[in-house]
């Protein structure tokens, strides 16, 4: 990631990333940290910003602390609880749910 980029990319970065490895759409993350997937969508395209109380709700959600949240889309992917990731079944991603 390029040293000038601000904390809100990184942050926008890290959440694409972690749908991703979750296999979730912005309506999953939506419903996950209770905003509706238009909030999600404004908030990713940076047309608003995230919260702090944001941010500690992607961090239950996503059951990582807030430094790795922090620390990009690499380590923050890398520090997601085994359970949250998405299986890759038959070629594509899958959201198992328990």
């Amino acid at each position: 990631m390029p040293k000038n980029m601000s904390t809100e990319d990184t942050l926008r970065i890290t959440v694409a990333a972690l749908m991703r490895a979750c296999g979730e759409t912005q309506g999953d993350l939506g419903h996950g940290i209770r905003v509706s997937q238009g909030q999600v969508s404004r908030k990713q395209q940076g047309k608003a910003l995230w919260s702090l109380s944001d941010v500690d709700r992607l961090c239950a959600h996503y059951g990582i602390p807030v430094p790795d949240l922090l620390a990009g889309p690499t380590h923050a992917v890398q520090m997601l609880p085994a359970a949250r990731r998405a299986a890759l079944l038959a070629g594509r991603q899958e959201v198992i749910r328990m």
